[in-house]
């Protein structure tokens, strides 16, 4: 147990309250008086600036002051004011909405801006000015206004970008992709460093267990240089998985089933550099170890995203008596299909449940961290193996919401998908070892960005034990592209050729496509 260790820097909810009000235009006026003048004497927009969440009418405006990002940022111990501007041109001529935000200590002088009353359906420009200086110019866009006719929707997905596992060619590739969206599905730090050859290294080989220690590690990812243009081009959605915190961490146990109030503070501090980096609104603020991270988007009458939390309300994986905590390779493993166990927790369930029967849109989008097809193995033993920290170790919960899909007769659902570092595309069904059992649902999942995959023999193997996943593949890293219109979605796995260089190309591997209507997923 390491209950003696203090794992989280002292930091009050009143007072990251204050730091985020702080950071309200309406707020700064009042307080401009009482703020000193500071000024950079570094570029204090090291990590760059990000948009996200867009709404009809706006969008989230992020960025972190840190001139020193790797020792804790380097910035004084008060607040600090922030301008923004927001154009309809990229050379910021054209300024339709300016303000003052205050970047704060206790948010690591980041800043959240959510900005509202713009014009649906377009692109903006925007940048941030302290201390005398101006930050890069920012891209971002608004959805189309809610019920609207929305012809069509370009966007990618990502997850899974292991900093010391290869160079990150794929953003520069993604950003450069005509596309409207990011999807981020977690992974987006890991908190582990690699013990053999590294394509280069974290700030420290020591795992974060402290506040200032995960700002530390994000400002190391945030540094990348295309993965600041992606953000930086591209308003994006984010959710997380596991290594944002701890590998195959469940809810409140560690994956070596530390103390769980020693536990709950490492989270609290993982969760809050989580929120101080991402383009999040204030619904997203943590509360000690908690974070609202589920959250619904509409994309005018052609998408809603449901976005997921896979990680903060689930069941712990089964079958794990005798074996080290977290996900495991497991052969005859009952209580994996227990029907009362959750991946999304009661509330998140029905909120789910009840967005799905109110929704729409043309098509339903599940952005969750975790690939929902089953993905039968053959053991050492030779009778099926399954992987419990995914949705296989669950296959109860799994079976109780593909059921409900299949009551409602929904056929407009679209998983979406990370973690196993590899492209997969196929369909859901309530039971994946009924082969009368009917589809419900497409799924398709992206390799990683950087993220060392399993061996191709291992997907070749398994593709035939899983009638119901018409592809995967593991050698490339890279993104998938979806291409969403009222009639069929496309989805082109995207892939880069030379892992370790930062200007590698990039491929099309594969494109599947689902009509409307039809929950099969056939090449594109």
């Amino acid at each position: 147990m390491r209950s003696a260790l203090r794992p989280v820097d002292p930091l009050t909810r009143r007072r990251v309250l204050a730091a985020l009000a702080a950071s309200c235009p309406l707020a700064a006026a009042s307080r401009a008086s009482a703020q000193p003048a500071w000024q950079a004497s570094d570029d204090p927009f090291t990590l760059g600036v990000a948009s996200g969440d867009p709404s009809p009418d706006g969008f989230v405006l992020w960025t972190r002051l840190a001139p020193r990002p790797l020792e804790g940022g380097g910035m004084p111990t008060a607040r600090v004011p922030v301008d923004w501007e927001i154009a309809t041109d990229e050379s910021m001529r054209s300024i339709v909405r300016r303000g003052r935000a205050w970047a704060d200590p206790a948010l690591a002088h980041s800043v959240h801006v959510e900005v509202e009353g713009l014009e649906a359906d377009r692109w903006y420009w925007y940048r941030f000015e302290a201390g005398g200086t101006r930050s890069a110019i920012g891209r971002t866009r608004t959805a189309p206004a809610f019920d609207s006719p929305a012809p069509s929707l370009a966007f990618a997905f990502v997850s899974c970008q292991n900093y010391e596992h290869g160079q990150w060619a794929a953003f520069r590739h993604l950003a450069e992709d005509n596309l409207s969206l990011v999807i981020h599905l977690g992974d987006y730090i890991y908190e582990g460093s690699t013990l053999g050859d590294a394509a280069r290294r974290h700030e420290s080989p020591r795992e974060p267990m402290t506040l200032a220690a995960y700002r530390n590690r994000h400002a190391c990812y945030r540094m990348d240089a295309s993965l600041r243009l992606a953000h930086q081009r591209l308003p994006w959605i984010v959710t997380w998985d596991d290594h944002e915190v701890e590998n195959d961490y469940a809810a409140d146990l560690s994956e070596n089933r530390d103390d769980r109030g020693w536990f709950l503070a490492r989270r609290a501090a993982a969760y809050q550099a989580y929120y101080e980096h991402m383009p999040l609104r204030r619904a997203s603020l943590p509360r000690g170890p908690d974070l609202l991270l589920y959250r619904r988007l509409a994309w005018g009458d052609l998408a809603t995203f449901h976005v997921l939390d896979n990680r903060q309300h689930r069941t712990d994986q089964p079958c794990g008596a005798g074996r080290r905590g977290g996900g495991n390779h497991v052969e005859e493993c009952m209580d994996r299909n227990d029907p009362s166990a959750s991946m999304w927790g009661e509330s998140q369930e029905r909120w789910l449940d009840a967005g799905l029967v109110s929704s729409r849109t043309r098509w339903n989008v599940l952005a969750q961290s975790l690939m929902m097809a089953q993905v039968r193995q053959r053991g050492p033993e030779g009778g099926d193996s399954h992987w419990t920290d995914g949705w296989d170790g669950l296959a109860g919960a799994r079976r109780r919401f593909l059921a409900r899909l299949a009551e409602a007769r929904r056929r407009d659902v679209v998983s979406i998908a990370g973690d196993v570092h590899a492209h997969y595309a196929g369909e859901l069904r309530p039971d994946f070892d009924d082969e009368r059992s009917p589809s419900v649902a497409t799924e398709f999942v992206c390799t990683s960005i950087s993220s060392r995959g399993p061996s191709p023999a291992t997907v070749a193997r398994a593709l035939p034990l899983n009638p119901h996943l018409r592809y995967g593949e593991s050698r490339y890293r890279g993104y998938v592209r979806c291409d969403v219109s009222a009639r069929r979605w496309l989805a082109t796995m995207r892939g880069v050729e030379r892992i370790q260089d930062p200007q590698s190309p990039v491929r099309d591997l594969a494109s599947f496509v689902v009509e409307a209507g039809r929950a099969a997923v056939q090449r594109g």
